[in-house]
């Protein structure tokens, strides 16, 4: 069976750092396009694919590099990637397919083995550590560069709660891992070594397999048992031990009705596990999307109305650091965690915070160049009466923003739909077309004519508390957003639920215009 994910990885005792290899990495449902965009501007990728959770990639970047990867979940080499198991009604050929998985090519697993190990290598030079580490030392390289044992507890909670059921998407998912075991440590063998030590009589190192099984073959195999099957095999092909708590190596599989999947985690922490994130908030990747969105420019000031925790700011500071960040929120208790956050983060020269309601801001009219903001309109994003709010946020938001800036906001499936709804029915039902199912660019002129026909105040012209007035008597009128224009919008999952980031541009007069 061929690889279908690009050309194969590099193989043998060649395949050294400088050298391309084959990775490919977990996204969240719709977080697709984002990483897909980072992999070829930030490593320089070449054969970028990708299929629904997995963006697949060949890159020679240093593993360093591979770490400041922002929007995927986690990251892994690509031992293979076959088309889909034939489904039989004889449970033995089902079980046989499985372990040809493993036994059909023994070299090349054991070739993608020595490349691993050459990765863990790679960090233990940055970090200047003997190439020969102790299992102690080992730990600490796959804890991702994380000292602090508070730091490690969280991320290991974290990646805990990290279901990756998520980013499939899928009903039918049995995921469990089955682990196996090791005396010594792999990190202390060499390539050579592992070479000569052919497939039957290696029992130098330790792995476990983590199974994740769906659709038609998960009506057949729990995926325990697909585990179980896929670990007999690497044991009787190459001698490897079972251990349940400390592998030197994890195997990664992922069987489905569209494809199966091999990989091996290159780091154990998710990525989207960030060192210097102290309490999480917004999930990582989905911020640091917003933030990607924003168009943001060195000397910039950057708002986030309704900061919360400071996730969107975090994300924002530590990839764009020459700007000027601001966060309000009307909750004392959010603001210190926001705090407690930026001082961890080492980012309180970047970042500054004030108590304010998002419908009240402390700022000059057209005084900040980007707004980023998580609306966080009902509890558990369901429809509440903070949804009358609505008008006031968006016509202040709208006020404290210059002509031509960016406002990038995270709606709720809900909160999209309602803003949709009434955005088509205050143009009336005689001509109007579904807002949910017109394209961005339709949109956009949509709330364009909108503006034209509406009563707002220039932002710059009236005072904020003569706006505030004028709102009370045409808050009811008005669920638009005068003069943001709709740029973008895009589906996202947030695990439980649905989200839309959107994209909006401030114009000043006429059309908008696609």
């Amino acid at each position: 069976m061929a690889d279908e994910g690009g050309q194969p990885p590099p193989k043998g005792p060649s395949c050294r750092a400088g050298l391309p290899a084959r990775y490919f990495c977990t996204a969240g449902r719709g977080m697709e396009p984002f990483l897909l965009r980072e992999v070829r501007t930030r490593l320089d990728a070449a054969q970028v694919e990708y299929v629904s959770g997995k963006v697949f990639f060949t890159t020679s970047a240093e593993l360093s590099m591979l770490k400041e990867l922002k929007s995927a979940e986690r990251l892994f080499l690509l031992l293979n990637k076959y088309p889909p198991l034939s489904i039989s009604r004889n449970k033995g050929r089902v079980i046989h397919d499985i372990q040809t998985l493993v036994n059909e090519t023994p070299r090349h697993w054991l070739d993608m083995v020595t490349l691993w190990r050459s990765l863990h290598c790679q960090e233990v030079k940055e970090e200047n550590r003997c190439e020969e580490c102790p299992d102690s030392q080992k730990r600490k390289l796959e804890e991702e560069g994380s000292i602090q044992n508070k730091k490690q507890k969280r991320e290991l909670i974290l990646e805990t709660v990290s279901d990756e059921t998520q980013i499939e998407n899928q009903q039918s998912c049995n995921t469990s891992e089955v682990r196996l075991s090791s005396r010594r440590s792999f990190l202390e063998k060499t390539p050579e070594l592992i070479q000569e030590k052919s497939g039957v009589s290696s029992s130098c190192f330790s792995f476990r397999v983590s199974c994740r099984c769906s659709g038609a073959l998960a009506k057949i195999f729990t995926a325990q048992e697909m585990g179980r099957i896929i670990g007999t095999a690497l044991m009787k092909s190459f001698g490897w031990k079972a251990d349940l708590r400390n592998p030197d190596i994890e195997i990664f599989v992922h069987l489905n009705d569209i494809y199966s999947v091999i990989g091996i985690p290159v780091f154990r922490l998710p990525l989207a596990s960030r060192s210097y994130i102290k309490t999480a908030g917004l999930r990582s990747t989905i911020a640091w999307a917003m933030a990607s969105l924003a168009e943001i420019k060195a000397g910039a000031f950057v708002l986030d109305p309704t900061c919360g925790l400071g996730t969107i700011l975090l994300e924002a500071a530590t990839e764009w650091p020459n700007v000027h960040y601001l966060g309000t929120d009307i909750s004392d208790s959010q603001l210190e965690g926001a705090y407690t956050n930026i001082k961890a983060a080492g980012l309180v020269d970047k970042i500054g915070l004030l108590k304010a309601s998002v419908t009240a801001l402390p700022f000059q009219s057209e005084s900040i160049d980007v707004v980023l903001a998580d609306i966080p309109f009902g509890k558990k994003f369901k429809i509440t009466k903070d949804m009358t709010l609505l008008p006031d946020v968006f016509q202040e938001i709208e006020r404290v923003l210059c002509s031509g800036g960016i406002v990038v906001l995270l709606l709720s499936q809900e909160l999209y739909k309602r803003l949709s709804s009434d955005i088509a029915s205050s143009l009336g039902t005689e001509n109007c077309i579904p807002a949910e199912s017109m394209s961005p660019c339709k949109q956009s002129a949509m709330m364009s004519v909108n503006n034209t026909k509406g009563n707002s105040i220039g932002p710059t012209t009236v005072p904020l508390s003569t706006q505030v007035a004028e709102r009370e008597d045409t808050s009811d009128k008005r669920m638009t957003f005068g003069s943001l224009v709709l740029v973008e919008s895009l589906e996202v999952s947030l695990g439980k639920t649905d989200a839309f980031i959107c994209k909006y541009k401030k114009v000043t007069g006429g059309f908008a215009r696609s």
